[in-house]
This record gives structure tokens, sequence and C-alpha cells, in this order.
């Protein structure tokens, strides 16, 4: 069933999401990180519940928050014997009516601006920058130019990008996933002096992790506060209620849903996703 989100007030999901490891033989010291529950408020996104679980026991679980404010939880093993899975679950609701501030002082954290090994500039991002600051006036205007531009110079691609590949490689290939089109809008949204972060979340109806853009401007009220404003470059859209943040940095590297090390021999990831609409109103 396809459900019109359009002309929705609110939206509550539930979000299911496992991550399974399976080794050839038993591995130690493992280390690992998740990033895959939604911090308690975010914009107009509140999470009402949620839980991680890791199995078998044995393994600790430890939650802490990172410096953009995202929940990681950190686990720890002395010894895994063959397979190690995380449970996480999570229900959020999303208010269409309610703006997406930052507090005074967000416009002055540098990440927002700072070119990363992922985002940086090369020359044909540096002639689009210029190319796009003529055609539009600065702020949105801008920031949907650049959404636009970025959905027409790639080509929606698996396999031909990794988590590594830079802005710049996947904009000569001219190809990639969410992630890549969200690289080349940072890095073209930065050139142009337009404070933007990189958002991992969930689209309704897609299968895995999404990627998309905030881009943050100063409020226009005189409070000293930011709006912040979602580009999807993947879709040529901005975002709307089927968006569900889970995490918000300056690249994909700050928000890697599962990653962590260990002593012993590669693992297999085996992942699956739900997500449930549970109420529109």
């Amino acid at each position: 069933m396809t459900v019109d989100l359009t002309s929705a007030a609110r939206a509550s999901y539930l979000v299911r999401q496992t991550f399974r490891y399976d080794y050839p033989e038993p591995i130690r010291e493992l280390s690992h990180r998740l990033v895959v529950i939604p911090p308690a408020r975010l914009g107009d996104q509140r999470r009402l519940s949620h839980k991680v679980e890791v199995a078998p026991a044995g393994a600790t679980l430890r939650e802490r928050h990172d410096r953009f404010g995202n929940v990681v939880y950190e686990a720890f093993a002395d010894h895994v014997a063959g397979s190690i899975e995380f449970v996480a679950e999570a229900s959020v609701e999303r208010h269409a009516d309610e703006p997406n501030r930052l507090p005074a002082g967000w416009l002055e954290d540098g990440y927002l601006l700072a070119a990363t090994e992922l985002t940086q500039s090369d020359g044909r991002i540096l002639r689009a920058a210029e190319e796009l600051l003529d055609s539009a006036e600065y702020g949105l205007a801008l920031a949907d130019r650049i959404n636009d531009w970025v959905y027409q110079s790639m080509t929606y691609r698996h396999d031909v990008t990794g988590v590594r590949t830079s802005a710049s490689e996947a904009l000569g290939i001219g190809a990639g996933v969410c992630q890549d089109y969200a690289h080349v809008m940072l890095a073209v949204c930065r050139t142009c002096g337009l404070p933007a972060r990189y958002v991992s979340g969930h689209l309704l109806g897609q299968g895995g992790t999404h990627a998309w853009v905030e881009v943050v401007l100063p409020a226009q009220d005189g409070t000293g506060e930011a709006t912040v404003h979602a580009f999807d470059p993947t879709h040529a859209s901005r975002g709307g209620l089927g968006y569900i943040t889970v995490a918000v940095g300056a690249d994909y590297s700050d928000v890697a849903p599962t990653s962590g090390t260990f002593v012993g021999a590669r693992g297999r990831l085996t992942a699956t996703k739900k997500v449930t609409l549970l109420e529109v109103g």
C-alpha cells in the first residue's frame, strides 16, 4: 500500500535493524560501534522509545553521545566464539508543522563549512560552484540549484563506489549511491559557502540506510538560532515526513551505522532493516 505523506501533519514509525557478524573461527578483543538510534529530539522528530541488544551474553554495551549529538553504542567482548548479533529498535514521531531549528552558536561550528577527506573540492567542483553561485541567490535558492545539479550530474549505480570514495572520485565516475550524492552536494555547498552537514537515516519504502544533506542557515528573526533545511540529491527533492534522521556529521565517516575492530579472521556481515509506518495524522 502506498501512503501519501505530502498532506499529513505527523507520522510515527518503528525501525528495527539487525547486524549479525559470523566468523570462521573465534575472535578476540572486539570493540564495536553502532550509530543506529536517533537522538531523543532532533528538530521536528522525537524518539518515543528505543532499545539495543547484543547476543551472545558476555558482550557489554555502553551508550554515549558524540560531538554532533548522535547516540553512539559501543560494544566490547573479550572473546566471540563464532558470531555476534546486534538488534536495534526505535520508534519515532515527526511533525510537519514544527520548524527544524538549532540553538544559537551552531553556525559557528567550523565543520559545517570545512572540507573533509571525503568532500574535498577539485577543479570540476570549483567550476560548478562558481557557475551555481552566479545562477541563484545565496541561501535556499542556491541550495535548490545545487541539489538539482548533483542529481543531473550523477547516475544511481551500485558497486562502483565504496565508503571511502570521495566526492570528486564519485563525480568523476558520474555514478554512485546515496552517500556519494550527499558527499558531492556537501562539497559544492561548502565551496559555495553554504553551511551543510551529512545526514544518515531511513527513507520510507527504501531497503537500506539512506543519506541526504541538511543546509543550515541563520534564522531571520534575530534570535541567533539557525534553521535546518533537508535536501535529497539522490531524488532531487526536499526532505519530508517520510525521512527518519538517525545521525548527522561532516561526512559518512562520522555516522557509519556499524563499524569496529577485533583480532582474528575477517567475518561476514548480514544486515536486515524494517521500517513500519505506525500512524499518520
